[in-house]
């Protein structure tokens, strides 16, 4: 299931990242402290492509800091999410549940008076139960009315913005969704580009409570539209690409150097090689930002693995083995689970996790694991996968049936050679979906449509993104 990776280049990127981190000479670090449980924190990235880190292939810029979790981490290569797009995406994030179970199929709806069901504990509630002071920082998009926010879903302290996206730079005429908040005030970003005003909220946060166990939960808007930059990023990535291609690879260098400040605060407060610590995507690359997704098919809000596999690292010093690989599939759910896990939290209870402890299969110890079944859904698509197959259905078109370990790219449709299978995923899906509630909203039939053209096959909606300017 896992085989080495620590070859030179990762070697050589562990060794220029490490030597970043380390702070100025001459300065004291406060000693490292024994934890029990540990410190634990997510870095989620937004609408960013398969392929647009080092350590999935990018190659135009460098992002060393991200590059460093994976290199002293383990890579999942078969990395999901539980859903295509961004607010569902992270209700199951925070809940470790197929946010289908509860009504959050769909994006909420720009303005609107709902969001992630209050019958729903968070990841945040439950270890703040365990004693842990708990942060959230960056984007929310889980609910703007005063019950759906941070503060009321588990989180001591917010610093971010409400809605599904805003400008980077800040200004009078913001609308209250897209304003930088501090809990439910309105307040000036602690720095001038939005991006970096994240990166400093979780470093402040992590020197402030490094005496205690903390869960921080890290969610940038990069590299989510609108497509703005700073002039010196900018001017760091080489010419060559698109014009909305050259500005994503700028808002991922900003991006890099956020999450630098970031592991910085950790080492210098003494708790690098205490904190379990993810870094993922919070769906596939998007049509609209120049995004790449490499070798996979589809996109942002497709079933296809470009909508839902992303990049995927995971650190926790002493406890998983540095520069290795997990090949086995695995999904945002297990994150609730896994870090539940490591904080000695019972998940037993009425709101039952759909996810599961991933440290013995980060390790190694389970070197075949079973093979689960996955599941996703929004509005009319839906898909299954199990072992290699994975299948898409979609309403109005033929369900179609994908051997992912002969066919990663998802370009033969193999249903036809294979009516047992067909049969044994359909079935699978409809009791997956028998458990399921109706969604709470819709988001509107021009997204329905949108989903089907996403999946009719001959789409070519993301190649003619990708040579737009």
């Amino acid at each position: 299931m896992r085989r080495r990776v620590f070859d030179a280049t990762l070697a050589g990127i562990l060794s220029l990242t490490s030597a970043a981190l380390v702070p100025l000479a001459g300065c004291q670090l406060p000693a490292a402290r024994e934890v029990s449980p540990p410190p634990i924190v997510i870095l989620l990235a937004d609408d960013a492509g398969y392929v647009d880190f080092g350590f999935t292939g990018l190659d135009r810029v460098a992002t060393p800091h991200i590059d460093s979790i994976a290199a002293e981490g383990v890579i999942c290569r078969q990395g999901y999410v539980c859903a295509s797009v961004c607010s569902p995406s992270r209700a199951g994030l925070l809940t470790g549940r197929y946010p289908q179970r509860f009504g959050h199929e769909m994006n909420l709806p720009a303005g609107s008076k709902l969001g992630l069901p209050l019958t729903e504990q968070t990841l945040a509630d439950r270890l703040r139960e365990r004693g842990y002071t708990t942060g959230a920082i960056g984007k929310w998009h889980l609910g703007e009315a005063p019950s759906y926010r941070p503060q009321q879903r588990g989180f001591d302290e917010f610093h971010g913005f409400l809605g599904g996206s805003r400008p980077y730079f800040d200004g009078d005429r913001l609308n209250p969704r897209t304003r930088w908040r501090t809990g439910d005030e309105t307040t000036a970003m602690p720095a001038p580009y939005a991006t970096d005003a994240i990166g400093a909220a979780a470093a402040d946060f992590i020197r402030r409570h490094r005496q205690e166990p903390f869960f921080l939960y890290v969610a940038f808007n990069a590299v989510h539209t609108p497509m703005h930059v700073l002039e010196d990023d900018l001017a760091a990535v080489p010419a060559g690409d698109g014009t909305k291609r050259r500005k994503l690879l700028a808002m991922t260098v900003a991006l890099d150097r956020a999450v630098g400040e970031i592991l910085s605060a950790l080492e210098e407060s003494g708790i690098g090689d205490e904190t379990l610590l993810f870094f993922l995507n919070d769906n596939g690359g998007a049509t609209t930002n120049a995004s790449d997704n490499g070798p996979l098919r589809g996109m942002k809000g497709s079933k296809f693995e470009g909508g839902v596999r992303v990049p995927w690292a995971t650190r926790w010093r002493g406890h998983l083995p540095p520069g290795t690989e997990c090949t086995a599939p695995v999904t945002s759910l297990d994150i609730a689970a896994t870090a539940l896990a490591a904080a000695g939290v019972a998940t037993a209870g009425a709101s039952a996790l759909d996810g599961v402890d991933l440290t013995a299969t980060l390790t190694g110890a389970v070197s075949k694991p079973a093979d689960r079944l996955l599941f996703w859904r929004r509005s009319v698509a839906a898909a299954v996968r199990q072992g290699p197959w994975k299948l898409i259905r979609v309403e109005g078109l033929e369900p179609q049936l994908f051997n992912l370990v002969d066919d990663p790219g998802e370009t033969v449709d193999v249903s036809g050679d294979n009516p047992g299978h067909l049969k044994d995923l359909l079935a699978a899906l409809s009791g997956w979906e028998e458990g399921l509630v109706d969604p709470l909203w819709e988001t509107g039939a021009k997204w329905r449509r949108n989903q089907v053209e996403k999946h009719r096959i001959g789409f070519k909606g993301r190649e003619k993104e990708r040579t737009r300017p």
